[in-house]
């Protein structure tokens, strides 16, 4: 009995020294170290941590976003080290992460470049190779890497708190932005083919594309067809006669397009009918008004981005006063409205002043993509100064592309998209939209325009529509707020079923500070959007939720709100 007891209490004392080992009082954050206890190898001790942190619900915070291991397969490895999903690293470390190959991820902040391989134990961080516990992994279709090791590497502080199972990674640099002094897509193959519109006016449509395909590169690389984006819409237009961005973003976000260059191209004086979209787009953000640095955070994260500026040369022939041949640079300082769109590739802060064929205040210049073939700049590439009028006037990134798959059914009533805006001259308005369910379906997301910066909303859903008097009967589907404006899909916070042939709503409650018509719509506003079809929705809007009036009717639009289904 007496050799019992010494066995319990030695077995006591392992107990004890593992706990203060692994839960340090008075330190919240700490480093997992090697167990020298017990006489239990590594080998054997880790994967025993590791199911018991993978066990409970993993959280990180990447500066300010949360993340969970609800909601983002987050788990530790047998290294003790903390593996993400590489496709969080753009939003949540606000660097620019790309795959090369499937097997090679390049990560950049600032001026650091990291590159990962897979599954080989080492890191290139600048050129300089070092050792790697964890190596980037695929599990699942899905790449991970360590954000421990990869915040060590851009200048990020990585904690992790054993007892909350919590990690942080916060930025301390020092430095004010995240982006380098100068930057080029091309040099990081995230650039698609020049093309060459011809006499046609149809930049909008070209540059569009161009972004979309450069925002997949180098994951993906499709061509897409400018031919069907400008001539199998829901407008009214003439390809000869132009267009603009917001025509592009109501074709994509129908999922009319895209379609690929093959299937319909471009040049040949026909175009096909009947093509389904090859790709869902189902996020867009729009940047502010010559926020150079916002433009800059996007091409650096996301990829090109669609902008306008006035030309007066229609093709790669023509010269201008406000271009410099011989340096491929242009400046229009003037009052002429932009008049042509064109995609921001890259930048220059330190692209001489003295290249410009006009006098400008300082150096800079932005890479932009035209759509004049490659005898035009430097191989269909030229350089446009920070000080011209209309540059990063208007701005379109492509946040979000999926497959063609991600979605059993779209429900919507606004195949012109945003033409207008609604409101009753204040930042908030109710909205609905009713719609009938053709199957037996599970609610899974739901769309909408951000008509402006910091836009909170409220989306909820109602079973069993009748009249105005069952949005009082609305449940959660999510909430939050959006910092850019733009169109954003809203992931349901859970499972909403519908029955076939049920008759819903989604309402959405939406604020845009300083806005006094805060909720988009489209109208008949001109030729152009003469075929807007009012039959297609049945919509209410509300100043106040109590009292709803039918938009069709008494305003003659159809709210942009839009609903996503799975089967």
């Amino acid at each position: 009995m007496s050799h019992m007891k010494r066995y319990i209490l030695l077995a006591a004392f392992v107990l004890a020294v593992c706990i203060l080992k692994f839960h340090h009082f008075g330190k919240d954050y700490e480093t997992v170290g090697k167990f020298r206890g017990a006489r239990l190898l590594k080998e054997d001790w880790n994967p025993l941590i590791a199911d018991s942190v993978n066990g409970r619900k993993i959280s990180l915070t990447l500066d300010n976003k949360e993340y969970t291991s609800q909601d983002t397969p987050i788990y530790m490895d047998d290294n003790l080290n903390l593996m993400v999903p590489v496709d969080i690293l753009t939003e949540g470390l606000k660097c620019s992460s790309h795959l090369y190959h499937e097997k090679e991820l390049l990560v950049e902040k600032r001026n650091h470049a990291v590159s990962f391989q897979l599954n080989r134990p080492e890191i290139s961080v600048n050129d300089e190779v070092h050792k790697l516990k964890s190596p980037m992994v695929k599990r699942k279709n899905r790449y991970y890497v360590s954000i421990g090791e990869l915040s060590a590497n851009i200048g990020y502080q990585f904690e992790w708190n054993m007892k909350k199972n919590q990690a942080v990674a916060v930025d301390v640099s020092e430095a004010v932005s995240v982006i380098p002094a100068s930057y080029d897509l091309r040099k990081r193959g995230r650039v698609g083919a020049v093309k060459n519109q011809g006499d046609s006016g149809t930049c909008w449509a070209f540059a569009s594309l161009s972004a979309l395909e450069s925002s997949m590169l180098p994951e993906e690389t499709l061509e897409f067809s400018p031919d069907h984006m400008s001539l199998q819409n829901s407008f009214v237009v003439d390809p000869d006669a132009g267009g603009e961005y917001t025509m592009a973003m109501a074709y994509l976000l129908a999922w009319q397009g895209p379609v690929l260059e093959k299937d319909d191209p471009f040049g040949d004086g026909v175009t096909v009918s009947g093509l389904s979209a090859v790709k869902h787009v189902q996020e867009m953000q729009i940047m502010e008004g010559k926020d150079y640095g916002k433009i800059k955070e996007a091409v650096f994260q996301y990829g090109g981005v669609e902008t306008s500026l006035y030309s007066d040369m229609g093709n790669a022939g023509d010269t201008s006063g406000f271009y410099n041949k011989e340096k491929y640079a242009y400046c229009y300082m003037g009052t002429e409205k932009p008049n042509h769109e064109v995609v921001i590739i890259g930048w220059d802060d330190n692209y001489p002043r003295e290249n410009f064929s006009v006098n400008v205040e300082g150096d800079g210049a932005f890479i932009c993509q035209n759509s004049w073939g490659n005898d035009f700049g430097e191989d269909g590439v030229f350089y446009v100064s920070y000080y011209d009028t209309n540059i990063g006037s208007h701005n379109v990134v492509y946040t979000r592309v999926e497959d063609a798959n991600n979605y059993d059914e779209i429900y919507q009533s606004d195949l012109c998209g945003w033409v207008g805006q609604i409101g009753f001259n204040h930042p908030y308005v109710y909205g609905a939209n009713v719609y009938t369910a053709k199957d037996a379906e599970t609610l899974s997301a739901v769309g909408f325009y951000a008509t402006g910066q910091n836009t909170s909303y409220r989306a909820y859903l109602v079973h069993d529509f009748k009249d105005a008097d069952s949005f009082a009967d609305g449940e959660l589907i999510a909430e939050g707020t959006l910092k850019n404006a733009g169109f954003y899909t809203i992931p349901a916070k859970r499972e909403l079923s519908l029955s076939k042939g049920e008759r819903f709503a989604v309402v959405l409650y939406i604020e845009t500070p300083e806005a006094v018509h805060p909720m988009a719509i489209e109208y008949a506003a001109d030729a152009v959007t003469k075929k807007v079809d009012l039959t297609d929705g049945e919509g209410y809007i509300s100043a106040n939720g109590d009292r709803w009036d039918p938009v069709e009717e008494t305003f003659s639009c159809n709210l942009c709100l839009k609903v996503y289904t799975k089967k």
